[in-house]
């Protein structure tokens, strides 16, 4: 499977979990994708920690303003309905809990629900932006990450050993090997790729795996 199928696998899972009337806030890069993959008759509302909420497509080429982009720098609009406001505002929303579903990348994971997406020792980071906030405000967190890093280490650990973005917060990880519930310890596999066997998918996780006993097939994106 190529890599943008993988993406594209993750996003399309992932827009499955949402449903009508949500508000949702999408972090950088693979998540992103989701909004392509958002099921017929379902409507939600896209909020940006950076003072937006009601965020459409992307403008046309040429059509970009520099003062609508979202968290990170993306140019977007706005659509009807839509509202501007100041970060006070912005984290207002999402530390008062309307936010229903953030949906976050990640460096690490871990079986206890810990999630470690900012800082990779040695290297220069800006901080963690809104993520802290994000995925303790938010009622549900899904994790859209590849199953392994390039060098083949796999991203879903027993225990973060990076810094921790926050603790016991995770509920769901997609990967594009399979769909995975964080069970306190363990992860518990729903779903898997159809291209992997549960061994392949076992080899490749670190975190204690438990499959479900109505373990399916993730279904692939036309």
């Amino acid at each position: 499977m190529a890599d943008r199928d993988r993406r594209n696998l993750i996003a399309y899972r992932i827009a499955q979990e949402l449903k009508d009337g949500d508000v949702v806030n999408l972090g950088i890069g693979l998540p992103t994708l989701v909004c392509a993959f958002i099921p017929p008759g379902i409507d939600i509302t896209l909020q940006s920690e950076n003072g937006f909420i009601g965020l459409g497509p992307p403008p046309a080429k040429g059509e970009e303003d520099p003062e609508i982009v979202n968290a990170g720098g993306q140019p977007v609009t706005i659509l009807p309905g839509g509202a501007f406001f100041d970060s006070a505002e912005s984290f207002a929303i999402i530390r008062g809990g309307h936010v229903d579903v953030t949906v976050l990348g990640a460096l690490e994971v871990d079986a206890y629900g810990n999630l470690a997406s900012w800082m990779v020792p040695g290297k220069m980071v800006p901080g963690m932006g809104g993520a802290m906030d994000l995925v303790v405000g938010a009622k549900k967190v899904i994790v859209a990450t590849l199953h392994t890093t390039r060098t083949g280490e796999s991203k879903l650990r027993r225990e973060c050993q990076l810094p921790l973005t926050a603790a016991n917060q995770v509920d769901l990880v997609v990967t594009d090997m399979g769909v995975f519930q964080v069970n306190n310890g363990s992860m518990i596999l729903l779903e898997k790729n159809p291209e992997f066997s549960v061994e392949q998918i076992r080899a490749a996780t670190e975190a204690p795996l438990e499959i479900s006993t109505q373990l399916k097939d993730m279904e692939i994106p036309a």
